[in-house]
């Protein structure tokens, strides 16, 4: 196995620029032996989605670059904490038993029965979605709730430094805020003794020797409460900052609508006592329309949809690529994950190493990726289910057989699998945007001649490099000009589509009889 860590220290991956940052952090602010703290957040009032997964899988890379460089000099903990203490603002959409829930506004997600029936709270049931999620794609993590953080006493030194800073704290939040919000405003939220409810209302008196607060409860009277033991809980911004200081965190990614935030979670960290971790902004994603993903909208794509049409492992491609760029986040993004994907596993076993931990692979399988196997491209699986009509994964098993006869389902995994995903992906979404056209009178000349091309060849050629040079022979001979214009009128009259993958692996998988008989049937207007 290849040591990597003498690579580690100029690899230009944005990993391993990150671990360095780490490196450089805790090299000042920990010993040897002690653990860093790599953190993501959740917030378990909506299920866990594509932005739970691109953030733990982007830190997880992160944490296997900071091992290499590293080695064992530290331990490393990645710590997903959900905010499950926050009080529910409104009652979800998704969930049974609605009305049932409308009196539990305002308390903590852990206070709020579960509408589902499987855990002692909401937030309990959303914590377990959570876990199993992570669990799924085995990720390496611990689990913290808010909750218990609050209530076990493990944020209480950071609470009585809140109660001890109240007007540093303030004096970085108001300025954040509009006027109206500022005369109400409290970064310590009190739990009401009353109803249990996380209580939005400003405080009249705070006690950082008793560590205690002094407001008006909902009924308009008076109450004195600890702010340890679970008896309160801050704000989101100023609870991102004393998260930060109470837990030791050491790197936190995020995403842009944070960052504006950022330097605010900065200072209250600083405020009481921490030193903030090393952060990394992400892009957020878009949709097909251009506009950002929500979750309210329903407009972008979940987890559950891309794992339909394509492996888990070209989802992490996805988001390994480019994290600090907006990227449309729709189903069309799928096929060309995928292929991406291969291409890369395809090169590594070929490269160096100072290019092998530069690979998006080695970043995605913790520098141990897999045999790359047969190089079958997902677009090709898409055309080859195209001109098969195949509606399963046997009708593409004996085409490919044909093509690498040393293939087989047991023997290659990841092309099974890429089998079941082309055919549902090309029900979903190719199939009903196939629009086929006539050829031209210069296309139709240059497909018989192509048809005439191929006959001339051994019926048993599988070399695609050398039916693609027919192909390029017949374009050129026909004056085709871009010669990209020839592929594309391939395409569209063979397949009903603009674009494809190379034309000549395509027919060599395909088969040669099976392709002179689709343009000759193109020809005659059979797929129209």
């Amino acid at each position: 196995m290849t040591d990597f860590s003498q690579l580690a220290a100029n690899a230009k991956a944005w990993p391993f620029e990150l671990a360095r940052e780490v490196e450089k952090r805790v090299a000042k602010t920990k010993a040897p032996g002690d653990t860093v703290i790599f953190e993501t957040g959740y917030g378990p009032s909506g299920l866990p989605h594509i932005g739970t997964f691109g953030e733990v899988a982007r830190t997880t890379m992160v944490i296997n670059a900071f091992r290499v460089l590293t080695g064992d000099r530290y331990k490393v903990q990645l710590l997903c904490v959900s905010d499950d203490m926050d009080g529910m603002r409104k009652v979800p959409d998704n969930v049974p038993n609605r009305e049932e829930l409308a009196g539990y506004l305002d308390m903590p997600l852990t206070a709020v029965p579960d509408p589902f029936g499987t855990h002692d709270s909401y937030g309990a049931h959303m914590n377990a979605r959570l876990r199993a999620f992570l669990d799924h794609f085995q990720f390496d993590y611990s689990f913290a709730s808010a909750t218990e953080l609050y209530r076990t006493g493990r944020y209480d030194d950071a609470l009585r430094a809140t109660l001890e800073s109240f007007d540093k704290i303030m004096a970085v939040m108001l300025p954040t805020l509009g006027e109206e919000r500022r005369k109400t405003y409290s970064p310590v939220l009190p739990i009401s003794p009353k109803s249990g409810k996380v209580l939005y209302v400003p405080m009249k008196a705070v006690d950082a020797a008793a560590g205690t607060v002094t407001f008006d409860d909902e009924d308009g009277e008076e109450q004195t409460v600890k702010v340890t033991g679970g008896g309160a809980k801050l704000q989101w911004k100023p609870d991102f900052g004393m998260r930060w200081a109470a837990l030791g965190v050491d790197f936190e990614m995020f995403g842009k609508d944070h960052q504006a935030n950022a330097p605010v979670y900065s200072k209250i960290c600083r405020i009481l006592g921490g030193n903030p971790p090393v952060q990394f902004v992400y892009e957020l994603f878009l949709d097909d329309k251009g506009e950002k993903i929500s979750k309210s909208k329903g407009n972008g794509l979940a987890v559950e949809d891309w794992l339909r049409y394509a492996p888990w492992e070209s989802l992490s491609m996805y988001m390994f690529t480019k994290p600090k760029t907006a990227k449309r986040l729709f189903f069309d993004v799928i096929p060309k994950a995928v292929d991406e994907y291969r291409q890369h596993l395809e090169a590594y076993p070929k490269q160096e190493p100072d290019k092998q931990i530069e690979n998006p692979v080695w970043h995605i399988h913790n520098g141990q990726p897999p045999v790359p196997g047969a190089n079958i491209s997902f677009s090709l699986l898409l055309n080859l289910v195209s001109a098969a009509n195949a509606s399963d994964k046997d009708t593409l098993w004996g085409f490919i057989s044909r093509y690498a006869p040393e293939a087989t389902p047991q023997s290659e995994p990841f092309l099974d699998r890429l089998t079941s995903y082309a055919i549902a992906y090309y029900e979903d979404f190719v199939k009903p945007a196939k629009v086929y056209r006539a050829p031209t009178d210069q296309e139709r000349a240059a497909m018989e001649d192509l048809a005439a091309r191929l006959k001339a060849l051994d019926p048993a050629e599988t070399d695609g490099e050398v039916i693609q040079t027919e192909v390029f022979a017949a374009g050129k001979a026909h004056d085709f000009e871009p010669l990209r214009d020839w592929f594309k009128a391939l395409y569209e009259v063979l397949l009903g589509q603009s674009q494809g993958p190379r034309f000549g692996s395509f027919a060599a998988i395909y088969g040669l009889p099976k392709t002179i008989e689709l343009i000759e049937g193109a020809l005659a207007g059979e797929n129209r």
